[in-house]
C-alpha cells in the first residue's frame, strides 16, 4: 500500500462517519476528518489522551509507520472525540473564506 492509497482510503472512511469521529490509528496518533481535508495528529504522552499537535504524513512518518499503517487498515478502530466536534462546531463554515 503506498501512503497516497492509505490516505485516500482513510479519508474515505473518516467522511462516511460522524464528525468528531477519529481513526485510532495506534497509542499515539488519531486522524480525523476536519470538513474538508484529513488531519493527523499525535496523542499527549501525559496519558490524557488529548490531542497534542498534528503533523503531516512526509514520507519520514510513512516510512516508520507502515506497518503499523496497513494493520489498522486491516482492523480499523475509531472512537467520537469531544475536542474534535468541539473544534469543528466552532470552525467557520468552509466557504467564509472565499
Amino acid at each position: 500500500m503506498t501512503r497516497d492509497q492509505f490516505v485516500q482510503q482513510l479519508a474515505m472512511m473518516l467522511r462516511d462517519l460522524p464528525r468528531g469521529t477519529a481513526a485510532d490509528l495506534n497509542e499515539c496518533m488519531v486522524a480525523y476528518w476536519n470538513g474538508s481535508e484529513l488531519v493527523f495528529a499525535f496523542l499527549c504522552e501525559r496519558g490524557t489522551d488529548a490531542i497534542e499537535e498534528d503533523f503531516d504524513i512526509d514520507d519520514y512518518v510513512w516510512e516508520d509507520w507502515q506497518p503499523a499503517f496497513e494493520n489498522w487498515i486491516a482492523s480499523p478502530v475509531f472512537s467520537n472525540r469531544k475536542e474534535v466536534l468541539a473544534w469543528l462546531s466552532d470552525a467557520p463554515p468552509h466557504e467564509a473564506g472565499v
